[in-house]
């Protein structure tokens, strides 16, 4: 099952918490001015009762008849929040706001506040009980009043929740970009390349892991250099007694008198050359995969060619070798001995198991090519050539190391080993092409 990504799970997460503990506070927030609101509405409530209570005792006071109601007129029209209605402790009305309806006035036995489904009221009497007050606010007021400060909080929460959620994303992106930068150094690392990540540069959680990283990249450097170094060790001693075996049958092929036991040592002879060039090759494959390829001084790429191809000049592929090389010196910063090694390996390749002649090219740039002519490769085999003790279908004697050595040169200095049959324009050939600039640029032309 496919998991989602650390970011994208914990953004979710706390997008949710942080939606939940703004909308929680809001709320508290809320309840609490509510309830701030509501004291302060009753103290309005109740001071303004008892300041109309003062004006209402002088008024009745004052009059010459008694249980007589008076309806207190407004100047204008306007929205009455507070309406209030006076008795006499008979409960007789004696003084009303003009918008008071007395039917919604019950007669309260005790002072201070009271409430209905629609009204809150405070209730005060004066002058011994004889004159009493009730003073009424709507309920539906204040509820508008909660409604509006609760819209005021949450209008906010409409811009915020998204900024936030935004702001958690880019956060945990930026927080998370040290695992993206391990990521790719450790897609840096190969076969070719166990070097320890830089623990102490990275943040301080990532270090652990980095240094349980190296700690394993040092372990597989280990293992790897003690196996090339039992390959080159164990094809170094193999030439030795090789040699002189070799040596002995031949001295046996060429003194003996029995045509039988001559062919016998002839056989010997070619099993023997062939475990000499295999162990030469094994000590080719470690050096390509344990030793310096590159030398601090670029050199000039034409004396080793001219040197390898000459190698072929004489014995049964005598003439079979063209070698073409620019006027100019091309400059490379590769080991002149790993260059010896592949260039050796790609014209024996071609020269095993091609026909005719093979063309060896070195053009400015430093890309060397190697050609001959056989039978085209499917595409599919080509693609295997490169690999360990592989060799095509129709391939006569060899190792299968050639084009594995010059494929893992290839590697470790960062250029591809181009595979091409069969040859652009033709029905048949097999093309090898490499670069062997090395990390020098390229002289550009003087005539451009």
């Amino acid at each position: 099952m496919t998991r989602a990504s650390i970011r994208l799970r914990s953004a979710a997460a706390l997008s949710v918490i942080v939606t939940l503990i703004w909308l929680g506070t809001a709320l508290v927030t809320a309840r609490l001015l509510t309830s701030e609101l509501n004291e302060v509405f009753d103290s309005a409530l109740q001071e303004t009762g008892q300041r109309i209570l003062q004006l209402a005792v002088v008024d009745v006071l004052e009059r010459e008849e008694e249980g007589v109601t008076r309806h207190v007129m407004a100047l204008d029209d306007h929205d009455e929040h507070f309406t209030y209605v006076v008795r006499d402790d008979q409960g007789r009305i004696l003084l009303t706001s003009h918008r008071a309806d007395p039917v919604h006035f019950p007669a309260f036995a005790e002072t201070g506040f009271h409430e209905s489904d629609d009204l809150r009221f405070y209730h005060e009497t004066a002058v011994q009980g004889t004159i009493a007050l009730t003073i009424a606010e709507p309920l539906s007021h204040r509820r508008e009043v909660a409604r509006e400060m609760a819209f005021s909080l949450a209008l906010p929460l409409v811009v915020m929740i998204p900024l936030s959620i935004l702001g958690i994303f880019y956060g945990l992106g930026y927080g998370l970009r040290p695992l993206g930068q391990l990521r790719g150094q450790l897609a840096r690392r190969g076969v070719n390349d166990l070097s320890p990540l830089p623990a102490t540069e990275m943040a301080t959680e990532l270090r652990p892991i980095a240094e349980t990283l190296n700690q394993l990249l040092h372990r597989l450097e280990t293992a790897f250099a003690a196996e090339r170094s039992f390959t080159a060790n164990a094809a170094h001693e193999f030439r030795t007694p090789l040699a002189g075996a070799l040596a002995q049958v031949q001295r046996l092929r060429q003194t003996s008198t029995d045509p039988d036991s001559a062919r016998r040592a002839g056989e010997i002879e070619a099993t023997l050359k062939r475990l000499t060039r295999l162990s030469e090759r094994l000590m080719q494959l470690a050096r390509a995969e344990g030793a310096r390829l590159l030398v601090d001084a670029p050199q000039d790429l034409r004396p080793v060619l001219k040197i390898v191809a000459g190698d072929f000049s004489q014995g049964p592929d005598a003439g079979r070798v063209a070698l073409s090389l620019p006027e100019g010196p091309v400059p490379s910063d590769i080991d002149p001995d790993a260059v010896a090694i592949i260039v050796r390996n790609l014209i024996e390749n071609a020269l095993r198991h091609g026909q005719g002649a093979v063309a060896v090219t070195l053009d400015r740039t430093g890309t060397l090519c190697v050609e001959n002519d056989c039978p085209p490769i499917p595409s599919d085999e080509l693609a295997a050539l490169s690999g360990r003790f592989v060799r095509g279908k129709k391939a006569g004697e060899g190792s299968g190391l050639g084009l594995a050595i010059v494929h893992t040169i290839a590697e470790r200095i960062g250029t591809p080993l181009r595979l091409t049959s069969p040859l652009p324009g033709k029905p048949t050939g097999f093309s090898a092409c490499i670069s062997l600039h090395g990390t020098t640029p390229f002289q550009k032309d003087r005539t451009q």
